[in-house]
C-alpha cells in the first residue's frame, strides 16, 4: 500500500486546471500506482470539490459584483445565458450535454472546476449540473488512462528494446 501516492495523487487531482488529467499520468509513472488506483484515486479527488463549486461560488461572485467592473460582466453573462436557456427546453438539454462534453475532453482548462463554473454562470441548479459533470470527469479520466497505458506501454518497450 502505498498511502504517500495515494494522497499526493488525490491532491494532485483537487488543484484546478491539472485535475485527474495530470493525476493519473504522474500516479502510474512517479507513485507506481497500478491503473485502477490512479483512476479511482484521481476521480474522487476530481469530483471532490463539484458540488461546493456549482453550489457555493455564487456569494463569491456576488462579493465581485460588488465592484462595478465585475459586476456588469457578471449580471451580463448570467442575463444572457439564463435568456438563451429559459426560451427553450431543447436548449436545457443540449445545455447540459456540452456541459458533459466540455468536461470530457481532456484538455487544459476543460475539466471539472471550469464546468462548474460555467454551470454556476448558467443558474444551473446541483442537482442537473453535477450528473453530467462527473459523467465528463469519467469520460476525461478514461481517456486519459488510456493514453497513460499507451505511452506507459510505448515508454516500456523502447526501454527493453534499445
Amino acid at each position: 500500500m502505498n498511502i504517500v501516492g495515494y494522497l499526493a495523487t488525490l491532491a494532485i487531482s483537487v488543484i484546478p486546471i491539472i485535475e485527474l488529467r495530470g493525476a493519473i499520468p504522474v500516479a502510474v509513472f512517479t507513485f507506481h500506482l497500478t491503473y485502477v488506483e490512479a483512476f479511482v484515486i484521481s476521480f474522487i479527488g476530481n469530483i471532490l470539490p463539484v458540488y461546493f463549486i456549482v453550489k457555493f461560488i455564487r456569494p463569491i461572485f456576488d462579493l465581485l459584483g460588488k465592484i462595478k467592473f465585475f459586476r456588469k460582466i457578471i449580471d451580463w453573462v448570467t442575463e444572457k445565458a439564463n435568456k438563451k436557456i429559459s426560451e427553450s427546453k431543447k436548449l436545457q438539454t443540449a445545455t447540459l450535454l456540452g456541459l458533459y462534453l466540455f468536461v470530457a475532453i481532456p484538455l487544459p482548462g476543460t475539466g471539472a472546476w471550469t464546468g462548474s463554473l460555467i454551470a454556476n454562470f448558467l443558474d444551473l441548479p446541483p442537482k442537473k449540473a453535477v450528473p453530467p459533470i462527473i459523467a465528463g470527469v469519467f469520460t476525461a479520466g478514461v481517456i486519459i488512462l488510456a493514453l497513460t497505458a499507451i505511452a506507459n506501454g510505448g515508454i516500456n518497450y523502447l526501454f527493453t528494446h534499445v
